[in-house]
């Protein structure tokens, strides 16, 4: 699997070229899914966001990208449908485009729906993750980021060995300063990165580049 991991989605025309090459081939020819799931696991989010993520509404608008299909893939729904039903669904998607919310939530819910486990054979599906559907693929996100009640600890799938802090100086989070990241990152295990909306890491082929048009900053383990 491919990763464009990023803070606030397709946000810049670096970014946009990112996903193309990750792709192989235009988006118009490209078969999206929206994960929507992380959003039901943070308080401060709830059904006016997820229309708002599976529509392209502002701020959310990688659904209006110009795919040749979008669909939407509910986590929740998986366990009561069976596999025979929706690993189709997902094997026929070119990239699964996973929104934000709470991390924990959303890697609770990988890991009984069965994607966790289906990833490995999906060599050629780009995962593009927004803030917590970013988040879910490193080991930890820190005791600050987890907000659903029932989350265990602040571990996550550890697909990748760096863990993200998103929204880096954003407008309407004042708390996510440098120097707060650089607090964070601290008491995090391994390397890290503080990235802002205007910036990605791509991950392909064990290779880690950030691509980026704003600020981000890489704290080493």
């Amino acid at each position: 699997m491919h990763l464009l991991l990023t803070s606030g989605g397709i946000t810049n025309p670096s970014i946009h070229d990112a996903l193309v090459e990750l792709l192989g081939k235009p988006i118009a020819e490209s078969r999206a899914l929206c994960v929507p799931t992380a959003m039901w696991g943070h308080p401060m989010l709830g059904p006016t966001s997820v229309r708002g993520s599976v529509t392209g509404e502002p701020p959310w608008h990688m659904p209006r990208l110009g795919w040749e299909s979008v669909g939407v893939l509910e986590l929740t729904a998986l366990p009561s449908i069976g596999e025979e039903r929706w690993v189709p669904w997902v094997r026929e998607a070119d990239v699964l485009l996973v929104d934000g919310g709470d991390a924990t939530y959303l890697c609770h819910w990988m890991r009984e729906s069965g994607l966790f486990d289906l990833m490995p054979s999906l060599s050629d599906t780009v995962w593009v993750g927004v803030s917590a559907g970013s988040m879910v693929m490193t080991p930890r996100i820190g005791d600050d980021f987890v907000s659903w009640p029932s989350a265990p600890d602040d571990r996550t799938l550890g697909v990748v060995d760096f863990s993200i802090f998103p929204h880096l100086d954003h407008e309407s989070m004042p708390e996510n300063t440098l120097a707060n990241a650089e607090r964070w990152a601290a008491g995090i295990e391994g390397s890290s990165y503080a990235i802002d909306e205007q910036t990605a890491i791509k991950v392909t082929n064990g290779t880690t580049e950030v691509i980026s048009e704003g600020h981000w900053k890489a704290f080493p383990a």
